[in-house]
């Protein structure tokens, strides 16, 4: 059974840096959690940072393979340099798919770790552009496909072309 890297979040799980959940009304996520192909994990949590937490942006909304290749960081709204447990979460992810044998992941669009489409511009003002949170960026170098929440569709075709 191929299984799937999903948020945490996304299950419910409190981990957010506000100490909430963002949990998904999606059917498809419920089925695969029922049938146990999911593996819940939160790279922000599992890379040191507590709950709650400061939110965290990536500078110039950089994008994630920057964080990962040294050109950019990802800051606290604090001001405290957070790239290093980014960086760590984002392994522990990679570490966790390959453990299971996951090939694709549904990860929390908008996260600076998650975000697969956009992040936040790293001003802190809510405002989005286009780019990749920095586990999305190292599980989509090592080949693993991620979608957001809101392409579970997508997530599900791709599933079927991976199995037999």
């Amino acid at each position: 059974m191929e299984r799937i890297l999903v948020s945490a979040c996304l299950m419910g799980r409190r981990v957010r840096f506000d100490g909430g959940a963002k949990t998904s009304s999606d059917e498809r996520l419920a089925a695969w959690l029922r049938e146990g192909r999911l593996v819940p994990f939160c790279p922000e949590v599992e890379g040191g940072l507590g709950i709650p937490r400061p939110a965290a942006e990536i500078e110039g909304g950089a994008g994630g393979a920057a964080v990962l290749s040294g050109a950019a960081r990802v800051l606290a709204a604090d001001g405290s340099d957070v790239t290093a447990a980014f960086v760590s979460g984002a392994r522990a992810a990679l570490e966790a798919a390959r453990a299971c044998g996951a090939r694709l992941a549904v990860l929390k669009e908008g996260s600076p770790s998650c975000g697969a489409l956009t992040i936040y511009d790293g001003t802190f003002s809510g405002r989005r552009t286009a780019g990749q949170g920095v586990t999305t960026a190292l599980l989509e170098r090592a080949g693993i496909r991620v979608f957001t929440e809101d392409r579970v569709d997508d997530a599900a075709a791709y599933l079927r072309a991976l199995e037999p």
